[in-house]
């Protein structure tokens, strides 16, 4: 699996994870240089708090782009150190 934004590969691995339609990437996958921390948070009542990063490629930032549990309640331990994309980012 490849995570492309902007024409870059964000991510890739053959060891991806998938909840609700989402491909969890483990973090050794990911080109971290195009990843900026995020202040944003949400909550999943089963998975817990997530957090977030921007995607920058080429001077364009794609918002909260990208998003992780970093301690995952226990029905989603199975993405506890993985990334997973949304917003246009392509997952295929």
């Amino acid at each position: 699996m490849k995570a492309i934004w902007n024409n870059e590969v964000i991510a890739e691995s053959d060891d991806t994870v998938v909840v609700e339609n989402n491909y969890y990437f483990p973090l050794d996958a990911i080109n971290k240089q195009f990843l900026i921390p995020s202040d944003t948070h949400t909550t999943c009542p089963w998975k817990g708090q997530a957090s977030y990063y921007t995607v920058e490629v080429n001077g364009q930032q794609n918002k909260d782009a990208a998003w992780y549990y970093a301690d995952p309640k226990p029905a989603a331990a199975n993405i506890k150190n993985r990334l997973a994309f949304w917003k246009g980012v392509q997952v295929a």
